[in-house]
């Protein structure tokens, strides 16, 4: 399998830095995800501009132009040897020669990347949907910021591993923020509940997708602060990501999610968006191999 680091292409199992990287001993860096289908990259722009607005807000300067960055991800996924794959980058503020927290002049930032299998839920998922757990947000102030310092996000989402659940919904001050590493919808009397895109939350790409879909379609929707009553009486709830899709989540903190006799189910609001979105991608990959 092919990577990319500091401008060589070689295996991904020959890939070395420094442990003097500051992506090691501090977390200074960002990422980003990117879907592949079919050998092609989906919503690209939007990633790599979002990549942008994270390397902006850790002041860490973008090593390569788009055009570059394009060049790069082509070849990399034209040479793995699986045609739907999650492209993984990660810039981070380089090496020094020495431990030492202010930024360090005269150094080059680190580029790596490397594409893996893009792994979907199963179609026992997508029909039956998937549980989730609550905790507390304990994250910092800039979640809007894809950094690679992610401690807080393996321990929330480790706790979804324990208790044998897909997801960890996190809360903070009595609000929805996010999932571990997913976007929360709720959907209350046909009405979709979306938190508003702040610092506390990432600004999905998919989160987008599934908003403009919504207006497209004259689906009801709301973009707002969604409480954690709201939450827990939700009538239906999805996870969204790039590599979830629009995924239901049908159990929460073990009981099941809406009423009556679609309780424990995915409900209509969450298949329909669903069935949007693939045809969606699907109509952006036929355009993009056209």
């Amino acid at each position: 399998m092919t990577a990319y680091l500091n401008g060589q292409y070689l295996p991904l199992a020959e890939a070395r830095i420094s442990p003097l990287d500051r992506g090691f001993l501090f977390g200074d860096g960002g990422y980003e995800v990117i879907p592949v289908y079919s050998r092609h990259p989906f919503r690209i722009d939007e990633h790599l501009r979002r990549f942008q607005t994270t390397l902006d807000g850790i002041r860490l300067q973008n090593p390569h132009g788009i055009e570059a960055w394009r060049a790069i991800i082509r070849r990399i996924i034209a040479e793995a040897d699986f045609d739907d794959q999650t492209i993984y980058i990660q810039v981070t503020r380089g090496a020094d020669t020495k431990r030492d927290q202010p930024f360090p002049k005269g150094v080059e930032p680190t580029v790596f990347l490397f594409a893996a299998p893009l792994v979907s839920p199963t179609p026992a998922q997508r029909a039956s949907g998937v549980a989730a757990i609550t905790t507390e947000d304990i994250r910092w102030g800039r979640c809007d910021l894809k950094s690679v310092a992610l401690l807080a996000n393996v321990l929330t989402r480790q706790l979804a591993v324990d208790a044998g659940c897909s997801e960890t919904i996190m809360l903070r001050d009595g609000y929805l923020t996010e999932g571990s590493s997913t976007n929360i919808f709720c959907v209350k009397d046909g009405v979709i509940l979306a938190p508003a895109k702040d610092h506390r939350i990432l600004p999905g790409i998919t989160y987008d997708v599934v908003l403009e879909l919504a207006a497209r379609h004259g689906a009801a929707h709301e973009v707002r602060a969604v409480s954690e009553t709201e939450l827990r009486s939700a009538d239906e709830l999805w996870m969204t990501s790039s590599t979830k899709e629009v995924l239901a989540i049908t159990t929460l903190d073990g009981k099941p999610v809406g009423h009556g006799a679609l309780a424990g189910k995915p409900g209509p609001v969450t298949r329909q968006m669903h069935a949007w979105y693939v045809a969606f991608r699907d109509e952006v990959m036929r355009y993009a191999g056209a």
